[in-house]
């Protein structure tokens, strides 16, 4: 296959800052949510195609994510081959050493481009990106993250029943550490009961259980069949403490989200703390360094997942032998993944279906995209 006439030079990147507010607050262990705020990165090339992504989920830092990859990425990359994706992953990873800022805004900037120029070489060889990355299964099953405190999206059992029956899906990630083990066991009760025994249920405490409380309630919900305990323990000394909670605890550990790089998902097996692996590149440096952190968790029998963003999450799952299942919102939660995503969403029997269209394979709204986008320069 030939490369498009008039070449594969990187010619120019646009950004489009997005910021949708949410219709009510919604609350994990320790953080609160109002707004969903999103950046989309265009790559445009020599022969014309253009690579097409959005990556990033959080209100605060936009701005500052959006003025480094204008700034001080794409100026890097005219010229550049977009074929080349190590060497234009290498020239944008220099946003992330100034160490006078948060080293996350470099690595969403950096993943913003990194997943752009993946779209445009996608399209450039007439390739979807799960077969480019591997092919191992044009499909993956989804899952949503719920269980929110307060019961925002109605009784635990309207919420499960509407994951279930009305989205299609195949399971569900439930909130807990914000309140008692005692009481997020209760909660979890509920949820499984609603759910039945063979729909999968996992547990997130984004970090917010002690060690002792982490077991404790582990000991509550033995019974209860849980796909995997994510970020049970708080970040000070999780790489030991979640070793600790996996070996006695009993239920598969899941973590990798708050690493920064392949290199920290590593210590991570190495130390023997988790079973899942769910590094994300839409905030660490993009697929690129999603697919090192994959090779070396197949090195140490590791599973893959990712943290949420589906609309890359997918893809990479897809491509690998050892990736699990991804991850969405309620689309009150996420109206990006439900309403920016116009066209090439597909769910069947609790699975997103992958497409044959080259690249990243979805067609944004455009009007829903100009109805909220955010003006920065």
């Amino acid at each position: 296959m030939g490369y498009p006439m008039g070449g594969t030079d990187i010619v120019s990147v646009e950004t489009v800052a997005v910021r949708a507010p949410l219709v009510r607050e919604f609350a994990g262990s320790h953080y609160r949510m109002t707004h969903r705020a999103t950046l989309v990165t265009r790559v445009h090339t020599s022969s014309g195609i253009v690579g097409e992504a959005y990556v990033g989920d959080e209100d605060a830092g936009l701005a500052d994510i959006d003025g480094i990859v204008r700034t001080e990425i794409a100026p890097l990359l005219p010229g550049q081959d977009v074929l080349a994706v190590e060497r234009c992953w290498e020239l944008a990873h220099r946003a992330t050493f100034d160490i006078l800022r948060d080293r996350r805004l470099g690595l969403v900037a950096q993943a913003a481009l990194d997943t752009a120029i993946w779209d445009a070489v996608g399209k450039v060889v007439g390739q979807p990106l799960w077969r480019l990355w591997g092919g191992y299964r044009d499909r993956v099953p989804l899952i949503a993250i719920g269980g929110y405190y307060g019961e925002v999206l109605g009784t635990i059992e309207d919420e499960v029943s509407y994951y279930r029956d009305e989205l299609g899906l195949a399971g569900m990630k439930f909130k807990v550490g914000g309140r008692s083990p005692a009481e997020d066991a209760e909660r979890v009760t509920r949820a499984r009961k609603a759910a039945g025994p063979d729909w999968l249920l996992a547990v997130d405490a984004n970090q917010g259980f002690t060690v002792p409380e982490a077991l404790e309630f582990a000991r509550r919900v033995s019974d209860l069949g849980l796909a995997w305990f994510e970020e049970p323990v708080r970040w000070a000394n999780d790489r030991r403490a979640l070793r600790d909670v996996r070996y006695v605890g009993g239920i598969p550990v899941c973590a990798g989200q708050s690493e920064m790089s392949p290199s920290g998902c590593r210590d991570l097996m190495e130390t023997g703390a988790i079973d899942i692996c769910n590094f994300d590149a839409s905030w660490s440096g993009g697929p690129t360094a999603w697919r090192r952190a994959a090779a070396v968790a197949h090195t140490y029998d590791v599973r893959m997942g990712h943290h949420e963003e589906p609309q890359v999450s997918t893809h990479l799952l897809a491509s690998q032998p050892h990736g699990g299942v991804a991850e969405c919102f309620h689309p009150d939660r996420d109206p990006f993944w439900w309403s920016l995503i116009g066209k090439g969403r597909r769910i069947e029997d609790g699975e997103v279906v992958l497409s044959e269209t080259p690249g990243l394979g979805w067609e944004l709204d455009q009007d829903y995209l100009e109805e909220h986008r955010l003006p920065l320069a």
